[in-house]
């Protein structure tokens, strides 16, 4: 340090300060640590470690080595960060039912299903797969760029070529500073052919491309049961999430009994937690159905679910367990990475393949201009040698007598600087005759590969051809097997199973009480008082519901998420009820839009502030979860502000904090299980104040209680919908 600063202060407010550092540490997190590159699907730490191991030769033909020292050489060259986090990622890759390709073979205890750990590194050995030696493949061939070590001993690659596409085949998860990424795996075989069908179509959509791809396919296997519709949206988008239940069968037993096999999971399930789960809800009498649970697998998943009486049927169990375990789960989408200019986004499954191609096609284009300038620089060399061989004695003899013999044989025979120290650094062995048509061989066949390279280069039509051609290799090497087989069926979404009758619910009416302060209970009975009910101190009632105790209740809040509760499972009595966030996880921030009772022939008008609307299927909106389903995709800024019942209604009325009103038909707006929506009414400033269904046969009743506005009364706001709508008049302005 320099003497001049030593002891020097300088005043900095603390919020700027705070505010630089932050930012540093932000950038740090989501550039260096948590975000894959789209190129390679890798994270620094993964690439640096299967640039170790490469360096190491631990290739798929090589020996094992200790993964202690493989975890020393990624610590102590490249990622100064501890070596347990270095190792846990090592043990990631290696993990059969964690990723979907190994990038890692191991050699010893690497962990299980059920969530036990791996040995300690010291233990435990480790070599690169055929699936990282593919990612590797072309490193030394200048494919890609390098950058100076932390301690700038050594280098490291920026990216690796990437022959295998490992981002959409292996997924990626992490969370950085406010932002994170979820990606599922999927089929490397059924990645290649999308792939290629973009090269081949290069305007193809997101429709076309999951004809080849048509999902995620988990290393666990299990069913995919989301709506075709969705999946489409959510690789569209780039976010979204994909339902997935166990795979079950039916054992028969003697005299009429059964059990069910549960023989694969879903993904990230562990199994020894999902068995402690089913075994507290059976506790906890949340299971009347279930009479046990027993673990008999072994390296293959076998779980015994025996009912506790054969007349029950095995969908009916099931139906019970899927809504209250982790035998169904959804696993997010969020395709946020970074760009190949190193810009974290939300890309599409279109944006994600066509980056992967682009980085082929320069990987491409580099190592054919190395492999051109080796062998011209080779074809030089040979030049030089079948000069000299038809005046060998010549050349002898200037070797033999001149005092400086290289600028005298590049005078004699005009050879370059690097011809002369060629023929100098010559053999005498190698002055034979045989050796001399080995030359011409060899230059005649470097001679077609320049030809064959400087027409790759010159044609881009042709270097698109061979990345399909490689593509299809790729497809084949790691399409078939055991390894390349799909395991993870896409099935359709199941029918509504029904299983109030047979856990033999009590019917009987119940009001539903939401308070302002979000605490929620039910209270025996139809038209209660309201208002003479108890809240705590500083609350006051918010909604209520009239529903029986069979039904099930939607919650749907401003950030699109939809919630269900049952009826029966609220608390009772004379207490002020429990939190409904304690129920449901709702977010902090957002705010009960709707609460009603969910109806088979059911179906609401969700729509946002800034105006996109849809009708959702009340039994599209049931969630089995406690963190709820996503029905209403928002745009940054933007949040739902309606859910309306539909009912018989034939018209909708939208209606601006600007005043502005518009009609129109109910049939323009589409019917979705989850998306965005479309424009109901445009809104240049502000945003929407009210939403309604009606029959415009029957009239707009606009005040309870008043005489309803004919369709002749409103004609003149009826319009398209998507429009600006027309000034409302006074008594539509009115508080309803």
């Amino acid at each position: 340090m320099s003497k001049d600063l030593a002891g020097h202060i300088e005043d900095t407010k603390l919020a700027d300060a705070l505010s630089e550092r932050y930012i540093a540490y932000a950038m740090s997190t989501i550039m260096a640590r948590s975000l894959p590159d789209v190129r390679d699907g890798l994270k620094p730490v993964h690439r640096r470690l299967l640039y170790a191991m490469q360096q190491l030769r631990l290739d798929p033909t090589s020996g094992f080595k200790k993964c202690a020292r493989v975890v020393g050489d990624v610590i102590g060259k490249f990622h100064p960060h501890g070596d347990a986090s270095v190792y846990e990622a090592l043990v990631r890759l290696a993990q059969d039912f964690a990723v979907r390709y190994p990038l890692v073979e191991g050699q010893g205890n690497f962990g299980s299903v059920d969530g036990d750990n791996a040995a300690a590194m010291r233990y435990t050995e480790s070599r690169l797969t055929e699936v990282a030696k593919a990612l590797l493949e072309g490193i030394e061939d200048d494919a890609v760029d390098f950058r100076p070590t932390y301690d700038n001993e050594d280098h490291e690659p920026i990216v690796l070529p990437g022959a295998f596409p490992n981002l959409l085949a292996n997924g990626a998860a992490g969370i950085a500073v406010g932002m994170a990424t979820s990606i599922p795996p999927h089929n490397a075989a059924e990645i290649c052919m999308a792939a290629r069908h973009l090269i081949e179509f290069p305007q193809a959509t997101t429709h076309d491309l999951l004809d080849y791809m048509p999902g995620p396919d988990f290393p666990t296997g299990g069913l995919l049961i989301e709506d075709q519709d969705s999946i489409i949206q959510s690789y569209e988008t780039g976010r979204g999430s994909f339902r997935t239940r166990a795979r079950w069968e039916v054992e028969q037993g003697r005299f009429g009994t059964w059990v069910i096999i549960v023989r694969e999971i879903p993904y990230q399930v562990q199994k020894s937690r999902l068995i402690e789960q089913i075994a507290e809800l059976m506790e906890q009498k949340k299971l009347p159905l279930l009479g046990d649970v027993r673990d008999e697998s072994t390296t293959d998943i076998r779980l015994v679910l025996e009912p506790k009486s054969k007349g029950c049927e095995p969908e009916v169990l099931m139906e019970t367990l899927f809504r209250t375990t982790a035998l169904e789960n959804k696993f997010n989408l969020n395709m946020n990475v970074l760009g190949p200019d190193r810009v974290p986004r939300v890309m599409s499954l279109r944006e994600v393949l066509q980056a992967w191609l682009d980085h082929r096609h320069e990987v491409l284009v580099r190592r054919s201009q190395h492999r051109l300038n080796a062998v011209e620089r080779r074809l030089e060399i040979l030049g030089g040698f079948l000069a000299v061989y038809l005046n060998l004695d010549e050349v002898i003899r200037i070797i033999r007598e001149a005092d400086e013999p290289k600028p005298a044989l590049m005078k004699a025979f005009e050879l370059t600087e690097i011809q002369a120290d060629a023929v100098l650094n010559m053999r005498l062995r190698s002055l034979r005759r045989l050796e001399e048509i080995e030359i011409r061989k060899e230059r005649d066949a470097l001679l077609a590969e320049q030809g064959s390279l400087q027409t790759l280069l010159s044609s881009e039509k042709r270097r698109w051809t061979r990345i399909g051609k490689e593509l299809e290799g790729i497809a084949n090497k790691f399409g078939d097997g055991v390894l390349g087989a799909r395991r993870t069926e896409i099935a359709v979404p199941p029918a509504p199973v029904d299983i109030s009758a047979a856990i033999q619910i009590d019917r009987e009416p119940l009001t539903v009480l939401l308070s302002r302060e979000g605490w929620v209970r039910a209270v025996r009975g139809h038209g209660i008082d309201i208002e003479g009910q108890k809240f705590k101190e500083g609350d006051a009632p918010s909604m209520s519901v009239e529903c029986q105790s069979t039904d099930r209740l939607c919650i749907f809040a401003n950030g699109g998420r939809a919630f269900t509760l049952k009826a029966v499972d609220l608390p009772r009595g004379r207490g002020f009820g429990q939190p409904i966030r304690v129920l449901a996880e709702l977010p902090q921030d957002e705010e009960i839009v709707a609460f009603f009772v969910l109806t088979e022939d059911g179906r609401h008008l969700l729509a946002t502030a800034k105006g996109k609307g849809m009708v959702v299927r009340d039994m599209d909106m049931a969630a089995e979860k406690r963190t709820g389903k996503q029905v209403l995709n928002l745009r940054d800024g933007d949040l739902a502000a309606v859910c309306t019942t539909v009912g018989a209604g034939t018209h909708v009325l939208a209606l601006g904090e600007n005043r502005r009103a518009l009609i129109f038909p109910l049939d323009q707006v589409p019917e979705m299980t989850r998306g965005m929506g479309v424009t109901l009414q445009k809104y240049p400033t502000g945003s929407v104040r009210e939403v309604r269904v009606f029959d415009l046969a029957a009239g707009l009743v606009w005040v309870e209680g008043q005489k309803p506005r004919s369709a002749t009364d409103l004609a003149n706001w009826v319009g398209k919908r998507g429009d600006q709508g027309k000034t409302a008049p006074l008594w539509m302005t009115r508080k309803s």
